[in-house]
């Protein structure tokens, strides 16, 4: 850009009308309010999904009209039932459906079973076992264990590991537990 152009520009911005300055912004402001009701429908279908358990960890990513699926499912259905509830909600134009469908073996079956129990019946752990969505989130792949969700403190975090390394038959442990509110 040539120095007269740029001098008469800047020379110009006091004088744009106000009109200008905050459609640009409402644009903006319309478009990540879209953004965000989208995401809130989208958490919103996820956790009304009937077959969604404590061994299934279902994310997403929004991006514009384009939701991604993430995580783990131990049912098929879990998988196109997400998808299918997703592609329902107005502003969606396009689901890319990554969720990765856990392998059927009656070891990881009773695996589960015995995570679950070490982990929510814990007593320090029990306050979690209430509601219907369980926030420690236990997946388990070919022996190998997975724990994902929010707990209240490190010290739960660090407890729940420990339970699910106490269990029988579990090859590793990986502690995704995020600390939150």
């Amino acid at each position: 850009m040539n120095r007269r152009l740029q001098v008469f520009l800047l020379f110009l911005l006091p004088f744009v009308p106000a009109g200008m300055v905050s459609a640009q912004t409402q644009i903006s402001g319309s478009a990540s309010a879209a953004q965000a009701r989208i995401q809130r429908e989208v958490t919103h279908e996820l956790l009304m999904l009937p077959y969604y358990s404590v061994f299934d960890t279902i994310g997403y990513q929004v991006n514009g009209d384009t939701v991604t699926l993430l995580g783990s499912v131990t049912r098929p259905v879990l998988k196109s039932d997400a998808e299918n509830a997703v592609k329902q909600i107005e502003g969606v134009t396009r689901v890319e459906n990554r969720i990765d469908l856990l392998p059927p073996s009656p070891m990881d079956d009773q695996l589960r079973l015995a995570l679950f129990r070490a982990i929510y019946g814990y007593p320090s752990l029990e306050k979690y076992s209430l509601g219907v969505q369980k926030p420690i989130r236990i997946i388990v792949k070919s022996g190998h264990v997975s724990l994902e969700g929010v707990v209240d403190s490190q010290s739960d975090k660090e407890t729940a590991g420990i339970r699910a390394k106490g269990v029988p038959g579990v090859f590793s442990v990986a502690n995704n537990l995020r600390v939150g509110s």
